[in-house]
């Protein structure tokens, strides 16, 4: 066959070439031109990220915070969230270390275990296993209050407002459901009546318990009334930076559990023979490095970070209590409860806006 005759086959596959290039070059471009798209967007954020930690905005609510004793500042900038394996293997022993010498001063012989028979036990619990793994997150700058709110703040409030007091009726208490303690625990806790409301005797200086999610946002909002600024319940990662600053450690004082170094449930038998909550500030090793207090220990605190629960929204409770184990008095630690829940266990703190 002459080259005359292949001609038309030599076009053809020479415009299949040409077009099956093209196509290439098309996709290939489409593929550069989103990668520097996402390049772009992420240096974008970037620089969103930077300018907010240099912010005017910023600027001023430092400024506003240094002008009030009562409220700390914690600076823009990364920490550590979360947890890895070697952290929560540690908290899984500290704890059960607590458990045995807890179990020995009692002189509880039905309760006593070996170290690593009490591990076990907590392990297949699996209390420490779900918390967020251990990553680099970043923060704008923050202004939290150095102490809880305590029973001597709310007074102020509920008489003000009229709204209702700290208190559960012992039914409420039952239908609400993880009941840690029976209702005579309860007890202790709850205010009088309405119509002349007042804490507990002795107790004007310890945070307020039995106070549910929307009735800390409620104090929130009129207390910024009060003093013409906005305030609001801090986020969980707030909470987590405050508490730990930003090398990681696991609590406010390092790494080692200390017994006296918090209100925890060793208190009664391992410290000072006294059960329940303790007046704020009462550990200087549980202040953080920024001057936040009680953020190990005393009580747990609402955090403005919710999730949906089985039938209903849950917040993510920060700290731990002086009913717990070393392990759940780490900054990481987190758990949840319902918003409408009232607990001798729970109290919470303001942020600053």
């Amino acid at each position: 066959m002459s080259d005359r005759h292949l001609s038309p086959f030599r076009h053809r596959l020479k415009r299949r070439r040409l077009r099956h290039g093209f196509r290439r070059i098309m996709t290939f471009g489409a593929i550069a031109l989103l990668t520097c798209f996402m390049a772009l967007g992420q240096a974008c954020q970037n620089l969103n990220l930077l300018a907010s930690f240099d912010s005017p905005d910023l600027a001023e609510l430092e400024a506003k915070c240094e002008t009030r004793a009562d409220f700390a500042w914690v600076p823009s900038g990364t920490f550590s969230v979360g947890s890895d394996t070697a952290e929560q293997d540690a908290a899984y022993r500290m704890s059960a270390k607590a458990w045995v010498a807890l179990s020995a001063a009692r002189e509880t012989a039905a309760d006593t275990v070996s170290v690593s028979t009490a591990e076990q036990n907590l392990r297949q619990r699996q209390w420490f296993d779900r918390e967020p793994e251990r990553q680099e997150r970043s923060l704008s700058g923050f202004c939290m209050s150095r102490n809880l709110v305590t029973n001597g703040d709310y007074l102020e409030f509920v008489n003000e407002t009229g709204h209702r007091s700290p208190d559960i009726s012992d039914a409420e208490y039952q239908q609400q459901g993880f009941l840690v303690h029976p209702y005579e625990d309860v007890q202790p806790y709850r205010w009088q009546s309405q119509l002349q409301p007042s804490f507990p005797d002795g107790k004007s200086q310890h945070p307020v318990v039995l106070v549910s999610h929307d009735d800390a946002i409620a104090y929130a909002q009129w207390r910024g009334e009060q003093d013409d600024v906005l305030y609001r319940l801090p986020t969980a990662l707030e909470w987590e930076k405050a508490a730990r600053g930003t090398d990681g450690r696991y609590f406010p004082w390092g790494n080692e559990w200390q017994n006296d170094a918090t209100n925890w449930i060793g208190r009664k038998t391992l410290g000072d023979g006294i059960e329940g909550t303790s007046a704020i500030a009462t550990y200087p090793l549980s202040r953080s490095v920024y001057g936040v207090e009680d953020m190990a220990g005393n009580v747990f605190e609402y955090t403005s970070t919710l999730l949906e629960g089985s039938d209903r929204p849950v917040s993510v409770m920060k700290g731990c209590s002086w009913d717990d184990l070393p392990g759940f008095c780490r900054a990481t630690y987190r758990h949840t409860r319902p918003t409408d829940s009232r607990h001798i266990l729970f109290g919470f703190r303001l942020v600053l806006e």
